[in-house]
């Protein structure tokens, strides 16, 4: 074993499809490729998001994938009393304030000016708390494994939300604790958290937490040219092994990871095998376009 650590990460709030099929499968081959371990979280830090049944289906459709995880499942329900303790950190370095105020109040700036940032405006109010995101290392500088160096400014984003007015836990809190306490080394993830990535930064370096590598993964579009998602009604996975085999073969094709043809229809496991000790990242193209079509086949260009 290296001290490669990685892990998929899943919000319950519905089955995956291709696109969340991309980001599992290319942590899962990255970790095993590197000899390390890869394990699964499941952030269901927002319980109006996640109908119930959701994480078991989520959980069913890796197995038919054979995307099979390292130790016991992380639930974030439950952890309350650890971002708790990083949130009273971060106030006690005057890095958290409470904020009264509301989206419609602001609307129209285009972040959040950080009225709050020297008390609370209204205090009869319910509050979020925010990051200071104009204190600490600006801007933030790291290199992604795939995108090369990077260079962006919280500041210029805003005073991200680390805990809502409704009490629930918002995700740049939460996922930058379950990081470090899951000893996290290597995070592979979509392209669109690129820019969240400044943010868990400043909360890396404010909590005195290790910083994971980075790599950020191309996104899959639908025909219309949004990023698939659940929110656009993307199609969830197979259960059923003859619709899994060729299509974990079109997600290694989409990575770029050029499979044997004559593996398409073979066994997950003896594709996996194969995929593992094929992976590698410097094939991937960030700037070649992929799209789900009909039947899930895979248009590039």
């Amino acid at each position: 074993m290296t001290d490669y650590r990685g892990r998929f990460a899943p919000t319950p709030s519905g089955p995956l499809h291709f696109g969340s099929l991309i980001a599992a499968l290319a942590s899962f081959l990255d970790a095993r490729r590197a000899g390390g371990e890869w394990l699964l979280r499941i952030e269901d830090i927002d319980p109006p998001r996640c109908p119930a049944g959701a994480a078991e289906i989520i959980i069913a459709q890796l197995e038919a994938f054979g995307l099979h995880w390292d130790g016991r499942v992380l639930w974030q329900q439950g952890r309350e009393a650890h971002y708790a303790r990083a949130l009273a950190r971060l106030e006690a370095l005057g890095l958290a304030y409470p904020c009264s105020c509301s989206r419609r109040q602001w609307r129209q700036y285009p972040i959040y000016p950080g009225w709050c940032r020297s008390g609370v405006r209204e205090p009869d109010k319910p509050v979020a708390w925010r990051l200071r995101s104009d204190l600490g290392q600006r801007p933030v500088i790291w290199q992604d494994r795939l995108l090369g160096e990077q260079c962006l400014d919280p500041a210029a984003m805003g005073d991200v939300v680390l805990k809502r007015k409704d009490a629930l836990w918002a995700y740049q809190l939460a996922v930058v604790v379950d990081d470090a306490d899951q000893g996290i080394t290597d995070v592979a993830r979509g392209a669109d958290l690129l820019d969240n990535t400044p943010w868990q930064r400043q909360l890396q370096q404010a909590l005195g937490l290790p910083e994971p590598r980075y790599l950020h993964l191309p996104l899959i579009m639908d025909a219309s040219g949004q990023k698939l998602s659940k929110q656009n009604l993307a199609a969830p996975l197979p259960l059923e092994d003859a619709s899994v085999r060729p299509l974990l073969h079109r997600a290694l094709l989409a990575l770029d990871q050029a499979p044997q043809p004559g593996l398409a229809a073979a066994p997950v496991s003896e594709q996996l095998d194969q995929a593992i000790a094929d992976w590698d990242v410097g094939r991937i193209r960030p700037e070649r376009k992929r799209t789900v079509t009909e039947g899930d086949a895979i248009s590039t260009r």
